[in-house]
């Protein structure tokens, strides 16, 4: 067996997440898998590459040569393609999104945005992916989500802009669900729901909600996990089960929105771009279509427009 760019990855994956569970979750794959190819790799390198220690698994000596010699090869193949698209003038903006509430305003907004520049868009269910792939020159553009405290590490040649520091996640619920008729919701109140877990689980989102319902005392039950926006809301209106989501969600029918009190979990909405291919100026004017593509969305629930004129270190930051 030949070394490949995917087992170089698969490499510096498991020495950034340290363990072989969280690298095969990142890498889209099952650890019986990721452990088979790390073998087959040690394989080619003569050695082991990592050890298991009290906190996971560490690189070993050798690990550490083959790990340096791996972000450099990858880092000159991300260059390779992002130089070779910056001199194609006439290439494709290709944009990555995880689903927020400000796509739809974003993708109207883009065409004015880039003066006519053709935009790819591409839907990713994890953060992790969408960052990976900017980082290897597969997308020019994301946006994407943090939870929290939780921040995304970002690979070299990337720069990241804040769209909005601070959003309350809010709880949706069937329009029919005791709690329903309430302006406000304790999280305690909670106790015994069955979740729909965040489709993004690398943003923090999960560890949030748990850690938030611990404070609250309770364990929540993340009974399902639903990428279909339309089953999301099905499930909800039929009472079998709440949701976080954000305050800038539009009405469904059958289903409220209701904020929490003391804002036990909050968001953060950025944008990064990979310097090599996108022009400052044309970064610029994404990131003003990304503010106020959100902008537009405030007033979509009262609640929200209440907790925004409020707030006004939530707000985006122009220059």
């Amino acid at each position: 067996m030949q070394l490949e760019l995917r087992h170089l990855q698969a490499v510096c994956r498991i020495a950034e997440a340290g363990s072989l569970g969280e690298a095969a979750r990142r890498l889209g794959i099952s650890q019986p898998a990721l452990s088979a190819q790390l073998r087959r790799i040690e394989a080619v390198t003569g050695g082991e590459l990592f050890a298991r220690g009290r906190h996971g698994v560490e690189p070993t000596a050798l690990g550490h040569f083959v790990l340096a010699r791996a972000r450099r090869v990858l880092g000159e193949m991300a260059a390779l393609g992002a130089e070779a698209r910056a001199l194609a003038a006439d290439a494709p903006l290709r944009l990555g999104c995880i689903l927020l509430v400000l796509l739809d305003g974003l993708l109207a907004r883009t065409d004015q945005a880039l003066s006519g520049r053709e935009v790819t868009v591409d839907l990713e269910d994890s953060v992790t992916a969408l960052v990976r792939m900017l980082g290897a020159g597969q997308y020019d553009v994301i946006v994407y989500g943090e939870v929290n405290d939780y921040e995304v590490p970002l690979p070299r040649g990337v720069t990241a802009r804040t769209v909005v520091p601070q959003e309350p996640f809010c709880i949706r619920m069937s329009s029919g669900h005791r709690l329903a008729g309430r302006a406000t919701l304790d999280l305690a109140e909670l106790a015994g729901e069955q979740w729909m877990t965040l489709v993004e689980d690398d943003d923090g989102g999960p560890e949030a909600l748990v850690e938030a319902c611990a404070k609250a005392g309770f364990v929540p039950s993340l009974r399902h996990r639903i990428t279909d926006r339309q089953m999301r809301h099905d499930l909800i209106a039929a009472g079998r089960a709440i949701a976080l989501c954000q305050p800038t969600a539009p009405p469904v029918a059958g289903t409220v929105m209701r904020p929490l009190a003391g804002t036990p979990v909050t968001g953060r909405i950025r944008l990064a771009w990979n310097r090599s291919a996108v022009p400052a100026q044309q970064a610029e004017r994404l990131y003003r279509a990304a503010v106020a593509a959100y902008l537009a969305n405030v007033d979509n629930n009262d609640f929200h427009r209440e907790w925004w004129d409020a707030h006004p270190e939530a707000r985006p930051v122009l220059d």
